[in-house]
């Protein structure tokens, strides 16, 4: 593992911590709660305050699959505001913003409402989500990102980020859409029309040709072996399937 690695897992894993207390909470902006100075990506601006902001990647390095942003937002202000977009740089990427279940204040399609006086979590089981489109050449594992999130009353915010794959503590965090291994195609079965079958006795071809000239009556005195030659090509068929 690389030092670059080490120092962003080792910081990452105390933002753990902090996320699973934020979700949590749900609570408003109290006092309380923004007096927690985290060592980890926050920043406020006005009236709005972000903190524990994460861009969690695919576990499998080799994945191409998409990567979710992470951060808890809270509005001290007396009036709601929009979250319009979410950057991170160096992707020309946006992560597409969905809203929790439930959310009264935020259309499907439209951006996120962090309400007056109220937090709102990204990412995580029930919460609003943030999702950027792949971006693995930008976006390394360890590395710390700058993430614009732009608003529409406090305008652009700008941190660093750790980028951290959905492991460990932050399994329960990252992508939900990750890619499956394709599955393998079974292989076709014998073409039952090329086996021999019980009226194929009295034409024998290759080896068994040999065998049934001069036999004929013997042939037709065991009727069951070109059935147990067929089902032994059956099963031996079935066989290569598994």
């Amino acid at each position: 593992m690389s030092r670059s690695l080490r120092r962003g897992a080792i910081a990452a894993t105390a933002i753990a911590f902090s996320l699973a207390s934020l979700a949590a909470c749900g609570a408003g902006n109290n006092a309380e709660t923004l007096e927690v100075k985290p060592d980890n990506a926050a920043i406020s601006v006005g009236d709005i305050k972000i903190q524990n902001a994460l861009v969690i990647t695919q576990p499998d390095l080799k994945s191409k699959g998409p990567a979710v942003i992470s951060a808890t937002v809270f509005n001290s202000g007396s009036s709601d505001q929009t979250l319009d977009s979410i950057t991170v740089n160096g992707t020309g990427k946006k992560a597409e913003i969905t809203p929790a279940k439930g959310d009264a204040k935020t259309k499907a399609k439209g951006p996120l409402t962090i309400p007056a006086g109220e937090s709102v979590v990204i990412g995580g089981k029930g919460n609003a989500s943030a999702v950027l489109p792949s971006s693995r050449d930008s976006v390394k594992d360890g590395n710390a990102q700058r993430i614009t999130f732009s608003f529409s009353k406090t305008g652009d915010v700008r941190l660093q980020a750790f980028v951290v794959p959905a492991e460990s503590y932050f399994t329960e965090w990252g992508p939900t859409e990750v890619p499956k291994a394709p599955e393998t195609q079974p292989s076709a079965p014998a073409d039952a029309s090329g086996e021999p079958d019980a009226g194929a006795s009295d034409k024998p071809a290759g080896e068994n040709g040999g065998q049934a000239e001069g036999h004929e009556g013997e042939a037709g005195a065991d009727p069951s072996a070109p059935a147990d030659g067929g089902q032994a090509s059956a099963e031996a068929g079935t066989g290569t399937q598994h």
